[in-house]
């Protein structure tokens, strides 16, 4: 028997079988879910089920071995906060110094890094040398990074040898930079703006990059000095990037931990230990004192954190613009 041609698009001819029946199609939206489903199964398993457990498991005492867990409501999060007479103590203290980090290193990476990425901006020779070995820092592996500075810092590291060589020997300290109370927060936090003014300094370059060299030129000419130009022109214009490097630097002293625990563990004294430790050392080194239900109300109480600081941060975005 013969086939008919019908028009399926224009200028296209399909063949329709006997009985004038076209050919079943899958529907388009079913072919698009068969494409979507995967990825929503992997996220359904790997991301909510995960992110449901872990505040369910807030609300209860669990040590990681027994298939049952013992709830206990919100005495997690009161323990935390104030009914625990060793947690919360310990969990004040790691708030403090978490403050401090959360302050002082996005402000020390701000002063430095919009100063330096105005001179890199105008350096005419070298330039792409110049940025390439302020951006080291960033791309090093971190861990490596700080175990080399554990090396320099230590008691007979290279900086107390300088400072004896150079004759200030009153300077250095001879338990080390790290085992001083006075000297290890501060060190850890110098160490972290060394390591974030790369990218800082990356992102006023390409603000700068972006500002119309008129401005400038038109400065210059009306006599305006260097420091004039960077306060009236320069940081009104990149306001918005430095809130974001100040974002970043708060979420990077909220939910990292991985300086502390390297170089330092929290010591001495608990004088560096940060909230995002104590959530690690809770849940992975007191699993057998049923700690991983106060690691996890922990863990929600710096997620609560982080999203009021970006509630604030977004709603200062919108002003400086």
């Amino acid at each position: 028997m013969s086939s008919l041609a019908v028009r399926d698009h224009p200028g296209r001819l399909m063949d329709e079988p006997s009985g004038g029946r076209s050919p079943r199609r899958w529907p388009g939206w079913l072919t698009g879910w068969a494409f979507v489903l995967p990825a929503i199964a992997l996220f359904a398993v790997m991301g909510v089920y995960t992110i449901g457990s872990g505040l369910a498991l807030s609300f209860a005492k669990w040590n990681g071995f027994t298939p049952t867990w013992n709830w206990v409501g919100i005495q997690n999060y009161l323990d935390l906060l104030y009914a625990d007479p060793v947690l919360a103590p310990e969990l004040r203290r790691a708030g403090w110094n978490t403050l401090q980090v959360m302050i002082l290193a996005p402000l020390l990476t701000v002063a430095i890094s919009l100063p330096l990425a105005v001179a890199l901006n105008s350096i005419r020779r070298l330039r792409a040398v110049l940025r390439s070995v302020y951006f080291l820092p960033y791309v090093t592996t971190g861990v490596a990074i700080y175990f080399a500075w554990r090396y320099v810092l230590e008691p007979d590291g290279a900086i107390n040898t300088l400072l004896r060589s150079l004759g200030l020997g009153t300077l250095a300290q001879p338990q080390g930079f790290l085992g001083n109370p006075d000297t290890a927060l501060p060190t850890l936090i110098l160490i972290l703006v060394w390591s974030s003014v790369p990218v800082a300094t990356l992102l006023y370059l390409s603000g700068l990059q972006a500002v119309d060299p008129n401005l400038f030129e038109a400065a210059q000419i009306d006599g305006a000095a260097p420091r004039h130009v960077l306060r009236r022109i320069i940081w009104p214009l990149l306001r918005p990037i430095t809130a974001a490097i100040v974002l970043l630097g708060v979420r990077d002293t909220l939910h990292g931990f991985q300086i502390f625990l390297v170089m330092t563990r929290g010591g001495p004294g608990g004088h560096t230990d940060v909230l995002a430790l104590m959530a690690y050392r809770l849940s992975f080194f007191k699993g057998l004192a049923q700690t991983l239900g106060l690691a996890s109300a922990l863990g929600w109480l710096l997620f609560a954190a982080a999203v009021l600081l970006t509630l604030a941060n977004a709603r200062m975005l919108r002003r400086v613009r």
